[in-house]
């Protein structure tokens, strides 16, 4: 069976900056591979691109650059907060205030997102908001381990929406409920 829409894919893969020799960041194996549905949008567009057609046994390596990946660094997304929308119960949490941590937030949509602190003030925080990956080039390594049909179960949880309306799972990846 072919790697394609609606179907549920295992892999293994090693995830390197910037070339096959570069630094790797990230690394499946055959005990705990990357499950996911294909085609949900749940994925890089291009990485799925790349995956195609591919069968279980098939190996794969190849490069994404940034603008195929996570995009380049957009310095509107690193910004400067007030200190006081921290705090809880009026106090602030100094060790989640640490440069370097990442911190979950929500925009004015109430659209999920993580923000890397990068410098404070007495009065602000100065957070990065894109993605941590983003104006670097990829390269994925690995091999496809198992192609099936995804059951209906699957395909609900990969839409993001479950009987109650959402589950944890779907919202943050772009569900429209």
């Amino acid at each position: 069976m072919e790697i394609g829409r609606n179907k549920f894919v295992s892999l293994t893969y090693q995830l390197r900056l910037n070339g096959a020799e570069g630094e790797m960041i990230e690394e499946t194996t055959k005990d705990s591979p990357l499950e996911f549905l294909f085609g949900a949008g749940r994925m890089i567009e291009m990485f799925e691109q790349k995956l195609e057609s591919m069968k279980a046994g098939d190996s794969f390596n190849f490069d994404l650059k940034a603008d195929e990946a996570y995009g380049q660094v957009n310095n509107d997304a690193i910004v400067e907060l007030p200190k006081n929308i921290f705090e809880v119960n009026g106090a602030i949490d100094e060790e989640m205030l640490t440069v370097g941590n990442s911190i979950p937030m929500q925009d004015a949509q109430g659209n999920r997102l993580n923000g890397i602190v990068l410098e404070l003030t007495d009065d602000t925080v100065k957070m990065d908001f894109n993605h941590p990956l983003a104006g670097e080039d990829l390269h994925f390594s690995g091999a496809v381990l198992a192609v099936r049909e995804a059951t209906e179960e699957e395909l609900v949880e990969a839409a993001g929406c479950g009987t109650d309306g959402c589950d944890t799972g779907g919202c943050g990846s772009g569900c429209s409920c």
